[in-house]
C-alpha cells in the first residue's frame, strides 16, 4: 500500500459520504474536513475537471502533509455539445440547487426525443502525495429523463437514467450506485493504484 493515511479533499457532505462508503474496508484511514478546523474552501475555477481535482488535492495536501484525493464530477449531454460538463455544478448559476441545475438541464432538453438525450457522469479523481500526482477517470453512460424520478442521491442523478437498470440513480439507491457509479469506476482504479 502506497500510504494509510489520506484526507478527503472536498467541502461537499454528499461527496464525503459516498467517498467514505466507496473507500470502506480499504485498510486506510481516511480524515475529513470535520477533523481539520481551518479547513479551506477551494474554489473550482479550471477549465477542466482533472485541473479542478488536481487545485483541490494540491492545496490539501500542501497544507496538512497528508496524502489528499480530491475529485470533480461533470455530466456531459451529447445533444448539448457535452454540456454542462466541468460547469455542472453551477449550471443553473453562482448558488444554484441541485433542483435549479435539473430544472435548467430539463428545459433544454423538452421536446428533445430519448436517443438523443444520451449522456455520461465523468469522475475525475486526483491524489496529490508525497511523491507525485496521479489522476484516474470512470465514467458510466446513460440518457437524462424527462421529468425527475426517486429520493436517493444528490446532484443529477434523479434525471440520470442508468441505462442497464433503466433507472435514475436517484431510483437505485446508494448499495447499488456505489457499484456501478462514475465515481465507484474512478475509484477502483484509485484502490487497484493504491495497492499495487
Amino acid at each position: 500500500m502506497k500510504f494509510s493515511k489520506l484526507i478527503l479533499a472536498t467541502n461537499n457532505r454528499h461527496k464525503i459520504a459516498e467517498l467514505a462508503a466507496l473507500l470502506e474496508g480499504a485498510g486506510v484511514t481516511i480524515l475529513t474536513k470535520a477533523d481539520f478546523p481551518d479547513f479551506p474552501e477551494i474554489e473550482e475555477a479550471a477549465n477542466t475537471l482533472a485541473e479542478n481535482a488536481l487545485e483541490k488535492s494540491r492545496t490539501i495536501f500542501r497544507k496538512y502533509g497528508i496524502p489528499a484525493v480530491a475529485d470533480d464530477t461533470g455530466l456531459e449531454v451529447d445533444y448539448l455539445g457535452d454540456a454542462p460538463g466541468v460547469y455542472s455544478a453551477r449550471y443553473a448559476g453562482e448558488g444554484c440547487t441541485f433542483a435549479d441545475n435539473n430544472r435548467k438541464l430539463l428545459h433544454e432538453l423538452e421536446d428533445v426525443p430519448v436517443e438523443r438525450r444520451r449522456a455520461r457522469f465523468v469522475t475525475v479523481i486526483a491524489v496529490t502525495y508525497a511523491d507525485g500526482e496521479i489522476c484516474l477517470e470512470g465514467d458510466v453512460h446513460g440518457y437524462i429523463a424527462t421529468e425527475p424520478r426517486g429520493d436517493n442521491g444528490f446532484g443529477y442523478d434523479p434525471v440520470f437514467v442508468y441505462q442497464p437498470l433503466g433507472k435514475t440513480f436517484a431510483e437505485i439507491g446508494p448499495e447499488t450506485k456505489n457499484v456501478v457509479s462514475h465515481r465507484a469506476v474512478a475509484l477502483g482504479k484509485f484502490k487497484d493504484w493504491l495497492f499495487s
